[in-house]
């Protein structure tokens, strides 16, 4: 449950800013929100030094 606190964070702004009237501001938040989830599953992961 605790992973699901961004999410919620993120479509409630979503969901503000698109009832505020601001659906632009809402659609960048959107996109660059699945631009920063696509990124963290992609990423390269940090090789750790072995001794």
């Amino acid at each position: 449950m605790k992973g699901f606190g961004p999410w919620l964070a993120v479509l409630a702004v979503v969901v503000l800013l698109s009832a505020l009237r601001l659906r632009t501001l809402a659609a960048l938040v959107s996109v660059a929100w699945l631009l920063w989830c696509v990124w963290t599953w992609i990423r390269p992961t940090r090789r750790r030094r072995t001794r």
